[in-house]
Formats: structure tokens, C-alpha cells, sequence
């Protein structure tokens, strides 16, 4: 038996919008359920995200601290951000992140994994990338503001951050799955045999 996700959808009989922010939003379904009842279903709709496990010639993994207003901690995590513009190739939209949060460039990249991180209320997809053959980027720093402001920057061994993660001291969920991924693909064909950066992403499809 193969284990793997299926696409499949349920009949809707009515959908609202009870609230419209910046960048997600709620959406609420009226959703039919196998035994013909219908049941109301809240959920963010959010546009996706990129993250990034930036790998150096050490063994070294990029991360960056930064905090987190909804959980009141400064949490270490990957670089990572929004996908700002509708079908945007999220490759460009990782290295896009890694310039700005890092200033670094990177000359091999790969699809680490895809994930959903809440796929109960939140319909977020993450594709996470493996950077290697990092460099310093060109030009000036991009200019981050908020809490960026007050980010950060670190490069820690892989091992250390996989001991982190299982002893529950790294909280950031690209962060605990990009690593842990991380150590999987080394422990078994090799880095070498992860998808294509450009690899198909039915969660968010893209073009070029």
C-alpha cells in the first residue's frame, strides 16, 4: 500500500468571509459531510510560504531569532516568508527571503519537503528549500523594519539543532521539519537526489 495524500473535496453548500486582513483571511464553509449532514468549518485562507535550511561547507545551518507576538517568545527559526504575489515561483520568492533576512546567496537549491502546518484551520502551504554553496550576497543590505528589526543572525551545526528540536527547546515548525528533513536526506540517497528546485507544487502552482 502506498502512503501517500490525495486530492479529494467535499461539497460546499455556502461560503462567507467573516473577516479580511492584510495578508490572510477567514473563511467560513458550510461543508456536507459523508452522511449527508452539514457542518460549518472555519479556516484561515492564507497564501503559502517559502523556507529556507541554508546549508554551509561546516555543517552549519543559517538560522535566524526572531520575536513572535503570538506565542510571546523569540523563537530560532529558518528563513522564510510570504508568497507576496499569486503564482509566483516560490524558488524566486526563496531566494528573495535569504537575500533579505541574510543578506546570503546560494548556488545550489533544491525541494527539501512540502508541508501544510495547521491543515485543521489553516489551509498554509510551505514548500522548504535546501540552499547550499552559500556566499556573501552583493550590493547593500535590504533595510528590514519591525520585528525584523531586531532579528538575530547565527549559524549553528545541524546536530545541534536536531538535539534542540528533540529535547523541545526549538519551537518554529519549518525550523524542527527543514532540519529534521535535513537529516533524513543525508541518512539516505543524499542531498543530491532531492527533487529540482523547480519541482511541480500542487498545493500552490506556479509558472517559470
Amino acid at each position: 500500500m502506498a502512503i501517500k495524500d490525495t486530492p479529494e473535496e467535499w461539497t460546499v453548500t455556502a461560503t462567507t468571509t467573516p473577516f479580511t486582513g492584510n495578508k490572510t483571511s477567514v473563511r467560513t464553509d458550510q461543508v456536507v459531510m459523508p452522511d449527508g449532514s452539514t457542518v460549518s468549518r472555519d479556516y484561515q485562507v492564507h497564501p503559502g510560504s517559502v523556507a529556507v535550511v541554508a546549508l554551509d561547507d561546516e555543517g552549519r545551518v543559517l538560522v535566524l531569532r526572531q520575536y513572535r507576538h503570538p506565542v510571546r517568545q523569540k523563537l530560532w527559526e529558518i528563513p522564510a516568508g510570504l508568497l507576496d504575489v499569486p503564482g509566483e515561483n516560490p524558488l524566486h520568492a526563496a531566494q528573495r527571503e535569504l537575500y533579505e533576512e541574510a543578506h546570503v546567496k546560494a548556488g545550489d537549491w533544491r525541494v527539501l519537503t512540502d508541508v501544510y502546518t495547521t491543515p485543521g484551520g489553516c489551509d498554509e502551504a510551505v514548500r522548504i528549500f535546501l540552499a547550499r554553496g552559500l556566499s556573501e550576497a552583493e550590493g547593500e543590505r535590504f533595510e528590514v523594519s519591525e520585528e525584523e528589526a531586531d532579528m538575530e543572525l547565527a549559524r549553528v551545526p545541524q546536530e545541534e539543532l536536531v538535539r534542540g528540536a528533540l529535547a523541545g527547546e526549538l519551537h518554529n515548525n519549518c525550523l524542527v521539519v527543514g532540519v529534521l528533513a535535513l537529516t533524513a536526506a543525508r541518512g539516505g540517497a543524499g542531498l543530491d537526489a532531492l527533487r529540482p528546485a523547480d519541482a511541480p507544487w500542487p498545493a500552490r502552482p506556479f509558472e517559470g
